[in-house]
């Protein structure tokens, strides 16, 4: 797999809706590209590293159906191209192999890998896990101090994942929201942690803002 240049943060926080456990920061190599324009306030990413997300999806689950078909669920989630895995396999063998094909995908840089080893869900786990992203992203919609268009947003048999590049205010307000939705049953962040100089500089002028700004810096506290 490529490195990027630049080091950052990557969050994985397990959490109940109380939001009382922590688990370390695991480094990864993230990419420090700096994007400008209206474009940035919606997305973070440049163009091109959108397209290449689209790519590493598109590819990562074509070469899983070929080469596992039917006895796995595996979906995948590349954002700045760090991919996310999760659903079902049916052994700890399967779950590394997953892995490994995603790793051989053009442009991957990392991988978190939260596949479960068990049986598929069922259709009904799978709407109603649709329905619970659903909720997720309306409620962060409806915050006054969050970009929306900057996460993305899975839920996977009632755990919430949430990617993006934020600041370590716009991570803790997102959890709180998400921990508080109807149907999360645990909060996974594996987010991109950026200075708000960095945010600032990625926003585009306050007359070509088209989304909400965020709030002063209110700190981070686990």
């Amino acid at each position: 797999m490529k490195t990027g240049l630049i080091q950052r943060t990557v969050l994985i926080l397990a959490a109940a809706s109380a939001l009382g456990a922590c688990v370390p920061l695991v480094p990864a190599m993230m990419g420090g590209a700096v994007v400008g324009g209206a474009m940035v306030a919606s997305d973070r990413r440049t163009s091109g590293t959108v397209v290449e997300d689209q790519g590493i999806e598109f590819k990562a689950g074509a070469r899983i159906r070929d080469n596992l078909g039917e006895r796995v669920h595996v979906n995948v989630t590349s954002y700045n191209r760090q991919v996310l895995l999760t659903g079902e396999v049916p052994s700890e063998q399967d779950k590394q192999l997953v892995e490994r094909i995603v790793a051989n995908v053009e442009n991957v840089r990392n991988i978190v890998n939260e596949l479960g080893v068990m049986g598929n869900s069922t259709l009904a786990q799978r709407s109603s896990d649709s329905l619970t992203t659903g909720r997720v992203k309306a409620a962060i919609v409806d915050a006054q101090d969050l970009f929306a268009n900057a996460f993305k947003i899975v839920t996977e048999r009632g755990t919430t994942y949430v990617m993006g590049r934020v600041t370590q205010r716009e991570a803790k307000r997102a959890t709180e929201i998400i921990a508080a939705t109807s149907g999360v049953q645990r909060v996974v962040r594996v987010l991109e942690i950026i200075s708000e100089d960095e945010l600032a500089r990625l926003l585009p002028p306050p007359n070509a803002q088209n989304n909400r700004a965020p709030a002063k810096d209110e700190g981070y506290t686990k």
